[in-house]
Parts: structure tokens; C-alpha cells; sequence
């Protein structure tokens, strides 16, 4: 079974003035495309094509670079179009601002540590708030195309909320700020797709 890209849930000028239509055209239907054609290509004729993309990362280190860049790409950038929402942000409530609470003493202090993660990013890669095994809230970050599923991974748990801090996803609005793509970023996060990724894990 092919991977396909996966539709946003909104236009691409929904997150308007955060992330800008164009950033979202090019990132959505050039990027995140080109990495679900190359998946396909590098799992052709193999095990891989019988399973989910969570199940392929989980055992990433038996494929070629090829899978692991491409099957990461398709996996982390559909994670991120689905918490991203227009009119959302602000802070969370309920179940997911306790655990937050409980494992970073603050909003504000989760935001803090959050974007210290993007920012030390060296080169291209993600910022995650993940779940571990010890089914509590941890904040890491990948290079690349990495995420926290990935048996190679540093740190390992279940990605809830990611944040892309590749050029391709702020250049064409931030160019080198970094920091400034980040703040905005907490303005288009859905808090209540994040919770329910929360409760699932």
C-alpha cells in the first residue's frame, strides 16, 4: 500500500500571519510530496510496504538512509500539519496543561525549554514534546528527518507535538530568525490535538 500526502484540515492561508500561504504551499505540496514519492520508491518491492509509517520508524535502523529521511520526513511533517490549527494557540487546559505543568512547572517554562530545543538545533532538524516509557512529558530534539520513535534515536518516546525548525519551513517569512518562526509557531499550535495524541499514548 502506497503512502499518500495527506490533506490539511485548513487552507493554506489559514495560519496567516503566523506561517505564510506561500511557505505552506511550497512546504506542503513540494516538500512533504517529494518525501511521500521517494518513501514509495525506496520501499518498493519490500516489508516495508505492508506497514504503517510508525511501525517503520520503530525499526529504522534495518533500511537504507533512503527510507530513514524520507519515511521520517513523511511521518513528522503529517504529525505537523495535524497539530497546527488557525484560531488556536494561546494555552492549553485540562489533562495536557497538568502534565505539562507537572513536568516543566509552568506554561511559560515549557515554552521556554520548548524553544531552547528548536534553537540549540544545529543545522536542520525538530524540536518534539514526546510521552516516554515512563509515560511521562519530555522535551528532545532530532537532526534531519529523525524523530522520537526511531530505534536510533537519542532520546526515545511518542512524538505528541513537533516543531519543524528546517529553512524550508520559515525562511520565505523569517529568513534567519529562528526565534521569531518559533514564537509565532506557538500561536497556530492545537492544543486539543495535542491532547488527544496525549491520551492515545
Amino acid at each position: 500500500m502506497a503512502f499518500t500526502l495527506p490533506a490539511l484540515s485548513y487552507a493554506v492561508d489559514a495560519l496567516e500571519p503566523h506561517i505564510d500561504k506561500m511557505t505552506m504551499e511550497i512546504h506542503h505540496g513540494k516538500h512533504h510530496a517529494a518525501y511521500v514519492t521517494n518513501l514509495n520508491n525506496a520501499i518498493a518491492g519490500t516489508d516495508a510496504e505492508k506497514l504503517s509509517i510508525e511501525e517503520i520508524c520503530k525499526s529504522i535502523s534495518k533500511y537504507p538512509m533512503a527510507v530513514r529521511n524520507n519515511g521520517g520526513g513523511h511521518y513528522n511533517h503529517s504529525l505537523f500539519w495535524s497539530i497546527m490549527s488557525p484560531n488556536k494557540g494561546g494555552v492549553p487546559t485540562g489533562k495536557i496543561a497538568d502534565a505539562i505543568n507537572a513536568a516543566f512547572g509552568s506554561f511559560e517554562e515549557f515554552k521556554t525549554k520548548f524553544a531552547a530545543a528548536g534553537a540549540t538545533r544545529f543545522g536542520s532538524g525538530w524540536a518534539w514534546l514526546i510521552v516516554g516509557a515512563d509515560k511521562k512529558l519530555a522535551i528532545c530534539s532530532t537532526p534531519n528527518q529523525d524523530n522520537p520513535l526511531m530505534d536510533i534515536a537519542e532520546v526515545k518516546g511518542t512524538p505528541i507535538l513537533g516543531m519543524d525548525v528546517w529553512e524550508h519551513a520559515y525562511y520565505l517569512k523569517y529568513q534567519n530568525r529562528r526565534p521569531d518562526y518559533m514564537s509565532a509557531f506557538f500561536n497556530v499550535i492545537n492544543w486539543d490535538a495535542v491532547t488527544e495524541r496525549y491520551e492515545k499514548a
